[in-house]
């Protein structure tokens, strides 16, 4: 199973560091799509990250035409407010894509409209703007493992002497 996730022009390096660090954690791969709203080498974002960088695949490209150049069969998802149906209302495959746009403005309304069908959200109150990035892409990447059984990820501790 590979579960990547892609940050279209994300803008925030805090964000970008603790997605960072959910993807070494879970084995999830992450795509960068530029401009990027920092540096790459931000202390920021290598801090939110911790020490988990050489644990993480990442790959970065100028643009969504260049990652859909690179990837012309991706099985794809792209969280959004905007979408029509929960995250929890999709199956995804083995090897899946989910996208996330910006902090501030999402991901591109084109975009989003010519992929209405791969469109999903993450359920919240009436009235509120949007959870943070991290925090998305956090319950997107955990919902796929909860769907493949948490596939390649440790099964339990015996700290409480079990």
């Amino acid at each position: 199973m590979k579960i990547n996730i892609v940050l279209h022009e994300p803008e925030i390096p805090q964000n970008t560091g603790n997605i960072a660090r959910t993807c070494a954690a879970t084995g999830a791969s992450l795509h960068l799509i530029k401009p990027l709203g920092f540096e790459i080498d931000n202390a920021k974002l290598k801090r939110a990250g911790l020490d988990y960088w050489h644990s993480l695949d990442i790959f970065y490209y100028d643009g969504l035409a260049d990652f859909f150049e690179k990837h012309p069969n991706a099985e794809f998802f792209c969280f959004s407010t905007k979408a029509p149906r929960a995250y929890s209302e999709v199956m995804y495959p083995d090897d899946c894509y989910l996208f996330f746009g910006k902090e501030t403005k999402g991901l591109p309304e084109d975009f989003l409209l010519q992929n209405y069908e791969r469109c999903v959200r993450i359920p919240m109150r009436e009235g509120l703007r949007s959870l943070n990035l991290s925090n998305s892409a956090a319950i997107a990447v955990y919902e796929v493992l909860r769907q493949h059984d948490f596939d390649g990820l440790q099964e339990g501790s015996s700290y409480f002497g079990k």
